[in-house]
């Protein structure tokens, strides 16, 4: 029988499904002969999901669904397709006005509904694109993967139908050994109802895949909505550069899903990607590395991908990323500024280097300062996007006063419309050093769920302990009142007004303490 597979990227914000495109396109080079459909359930409007997939079930006929499945957890500081779940949060744990309490309680119930609609919804899809394949192929079978499987695969297990091959991490090999009849269960993948997910599965490394330049003009034949993600000129494009992350940082799942191993793609591959889709018109890229400069060592790869762009002759593109500001040289800086870099997020954390370093980040605040500087020199005038998460480990008066000191120095650098604060709480995930802390200091038990949006599971989810949790949640409900359009901003003015502005060399010190004291530390905030 002629293998004939559809993808289905179930519903989410419109962003470019760039997981799904590379999967087809490599199983489109491994195996030429296999038909391929892909379907985006995120360009379709939501009344509408379970025609649209019928439709496209009914006229591809597959014999196998894969579904892509990006997002479940949904804590954000910002607007989401259900409202603001922070300011929700917020409202209903700290605010002492009543009227105020109430109105965080209401939106958190429309939170909690809108969420356990969309994951019994895209349940139900799954289910339904399966049954409705299995009219026409009654072997046909389910895989589900995606950044949302990946997290929390351990807890779809009970909610897919049997059967399913669950995916966790990349899919490539998987896939391909599925489409060749060979045994597949070596790969970080279970069978709904016939094996059970390995044991710290996801902390497998991934087999490597050799990434050639994605094949846009095969992509856009198996895809009919391509020309969505055209029609605007905001929209990014996702091109990645590698597959990766060898740092530990206490909150991130990147590192175990990519691995620690940093894959490098071809440079001459990622431009010859580029210009595919620059000649379909695209003139704004996002390298959609975990990190697009992970470590020094990396540092030449960039370089040689940058300088491979501007001898491309695509002069007129602009391009963001999420990088890591410890690893960059002046000559890099300039590269970037000339390759037209027009956005960038640092998530630095905290402007603590002692707190840095508690959360395993792995950098030095210092030398971001001054490669941004350097950046600043080589002619960098657009915006900086930077994450702090205040009270992950150890937070405490002193140092929330450095973190302000040193986002007054970066603005002092960039300038202060140029330097965007996103204020983040932590969502708590699985499988990472902070879940891990929480056990062992109390915080939450062994048997939790992590996809619970319970008043009592959330709040321990939602990470801002005591004794600084309900200062921040104060902080932040003023911030909201007062100038709720530029929240990050306006939280940083409020901490300075309370607290003051620690002196920035006392920011960026951080005395290496005795083991047991910073044990007593660590625990003393449970």
């Amino acid at each position: 029988m002629q293998q004939k597979i559809l993808y289905v990227r179930l519903p989410c914000n419109p962003i470019f499904p760039i997981g799904v495109v590379y999967l087809a396109d490599h199983v489109h080079k491994l195996f030429p002969k296999v038909e391929q459909r892909i379907f985006d359930l995120g360009t379709i409007p939501p009344l509408d999901f379970a025609r649209a997939l019928d439709a496209s079930v009914d006229e591809f006929q597959p014999t196998m669904l894969v579904f892509s499945w990006r997002d479940i957890q949904i804590y954000a500081p910002v607007g989401g397709r259900a409202g603001n779940p922070l300011q929700n949060a917020f409202e209903f744990y700290y605010a002492k006005n009543p009227w105020v309490k109430l109105r965080g309680a209401l939106g958190g119930l429309r939170l909690a509904a809108a969420y356990y609609t969309e994951l019994w919804r895209n349940l139900g899809l799954i289910k339904r694109g399966l049954k409705r394949a299995q009219k026409y192929n009654p072997q046909a079978l389910a895989m589900v993967g995606g950044g949302a499987v990946s997290v929390f695969y351990e807890q779809l297990e009970k909610k897919l139908p049997p059967g399913t091959i669950v995916s966790v991490g990349e899919g490539e090999t998987l896939l391909a050994k599925i489409i060749q009849g060979q045994e597949f269960l070596d790969e970080r993948c279970y069978v709904v109802g016939e094996t059970k997910p390995r044991d710290q599965m996801i902390h497998e490394w991934p087999n490597p895949v050799e990434k050639t330049a994605c094949d846009y003009g095969y992509i856009k034949n198996i895809w009919s909505g391509f020309e969505y993600y055209l029609q605007e000129d905001d929209f990014y494009i996702g091109v990645q550069t590698k597959r990766g992350c060898p740092h530990n940082c206490c909150y991130c799942i990147y590192t175990v899903v990519e691995g620690k191993q940093v894959r490098i793609n071809p440079a001459d591959q990622v431009v010859a990607e580029m210009r595919q889709l620059y000649n379909q018109g695209i003139r704004n890229f996002w390298f959609t590395d975990a990190q697009f400069i992970p470590a020094r060592k990396f540092i030449d790869d960039a370089a040689e991908l940058l300088q491979k762009i501007i001898d491309s002759g695509m002069n007129d593109i602009h391009w963001a990323a999420y990088i890591r500001a410890d690893n960059l040289t002046p000559e890099l800086c300039d590269l970037m500024v000339k390759t037209g870099m027009n956005y960038f997020e640092i998530g630095i954390t905290s402007g603590s280097q002692e707190l840095v370093r508690k959360m395993r980040m792995g950098y030095n605040l210092r030398t971001v300062l001054q490669n941004c500087r350097d950046l600043k020199t080589a002619g960098f005038n657009d915006l900086v996007s930077v994450n702090y998460s205040f009270n992950v480990i150890d937070e405490r008066l002193e140092t929330i006063r450095q973190t302000i000191a040193y986002h007054r120095e970066l603005e002092r650098i960039f300038g202060a419309d140029k330097v965007e604060p996103a204020i983040f709480f932590i969502g708590l995930q699985p499988h990472t050093h902070l879940e891990k802390y929480a056990f062992e200091n109390k915080m939450l038990n062994q048997d939790y769920d992590p996809m619970s949006l319970m008043p009592w599971t959330a709040k321990k989810l939602l990470w801002n302990p005591e004794p600084l949790g309900s200062f921040f949640g104060e902080v932040c409900l003023q911030a909201w009142q007062q100038n709720p359009n530029d929240f990050g901003r306006e939280v940083m003015n409020i901490l300075e007004e309370r607290l003051g502005c620690a002196d920035l060399e006392e920011a960026l010190a951080a005395p290496v303490e005795p083991k047991q004291k910073h044990h007593k530390q660590l625990v003393a905030i449970g």
